[in-house]
């Protein structure tokens, strides 16, 4: 079982739009209303890859009943925290040349009692998960700390534990030693504080924040691929992808396919990339099932391309 900790969940709303023009009135061509936030993501993932998980968010007003509603259709089990705040909503605008603008609702505060409900459910529901991932951002009345204090209640319960962050919390949280952590290409930038314009930059980066505590780092590099660095080793893999339609919530994707097929190592790996890549092709956030996973569109390789510039580097 995959427990996933989500603590500012959001109800996302996608419209399909040709282009944006601004001060205009624009007509969606298709809209969806889906269960948000990172973790909520991954839960989709692996509950459409036909595996068990269960959902560990606040919820409170409307939208959050509607979340709830949501997840429970897509077979997914959910442990709510009743919060006294409505939760958020956010809305995202995909145009037709692939380019995403997304609108986030900062989200509701949690009083210091939600906040010890919260984790007080993490550990309840964390006694039959081989992993918990723990992912998003922070909602306001969370400090900084709160990822890493939950990093070492599961270890402590023998559990291991996926970390998708950033900023302090990322962090903070490495102090804690996660067993993954999964940046982005900017978030990886962050994390060391300086410029990435090439692979090997990245590799160097995601060594790194090994050094800072991370057992293994599985970074996304976008359009580029990803790479995971271990103490196995260091792999680097790419997909085929024909069309790209959204990219919302692909890296959940990817995260879930990577613990659904272990947690480490190449084939891991594989299974990371062949799901991101199966998720950007889908329109909105929609998880990809096993029919849209192609994992012989993947290359993986311990030939890492130090010097292959990124298409999008990192200031």
């Amino acid at each position: 079982m995959i427990l996933t900790v989500t603590p500012n969940p959001s109800l996302d709303r996608t419209y399909e739009v040709q282009a944006l023009k601004r001060g205009e009135v624009i007509r969606a061509e298709t809209e969806r209303m889906d269960p948000g936030g990172k973790g909520v993501n991954v839960s989709r993932a692996v509950a459409a890859a036909g595996r068990r998980t269960v959902a560990v968010l606040p919820l409170g007003g409307a939208p959050g009943a509607l979340i709830a509603e949501l997840l429970d259709a897509q077979g997914i089990e959910v442990a709510p925290v009743p919060i006294a705040g409505a939760t958020r909503s956010n809305i995202a605008l995909a145009e037709s040349d692939a380019v995403l603008t997304k609108i986030n609702a900062p989200g509701p505060e949690l009083s210091e009692a939600e906040q010890e409900l919260l984790l007080d459910t993490v550990r309840r529901q964390s006694r039959d998960a081989d992993w918990i991932a723990c992912c998003g951002s922070l909602p306001r009345g969370l400090a900084p700390s709160w990822y890493a204090d939950v990093v070492t209640r599961a270890h402590a319960g023998g559990a291991r534990i996926a970390l998708d962050t950033s900023g302090r919390a990322l962090l903070e949280a490495l102090r804690a030693r996660p067993d993954v952590v999964k940046p982005n290409a900017e978030e990886l930038a962050e994390a060391v504080g300086r410029p990435l314009a090439t692979v090997g930059d990245a590799l160097k980066a995601a060594e790194e924040v090994r050094g800072m505590g991370a057992g293994a780092v599985l970074a996304s590099l976008g359009a580029d691929g990803q790479l995971l660095v271990e103490d196995a080793g260091a792999w680097f893999a790419t997909a085929r992808v024909d069309t790209v339609r959204s990219n919302v919530g692909a890296g959940d994707s990817s995260l879930a396919g990577f613990l659904i097929a272990g947690g480490s190592g190449p084939e891991a790996l594989a299974s990371a990339v062949a799901h991101g890549a199966a998720a950007v092709q889908l329109p909105g956030s929609v998880m990809p099932t096993p029919a849209d996973v192609d994992p012989s569109a993947v290359t993986v390789t311990a030939e890492i391309p130090l010097d292959r510039e990124l298409t999008e580097p990192v200031s």
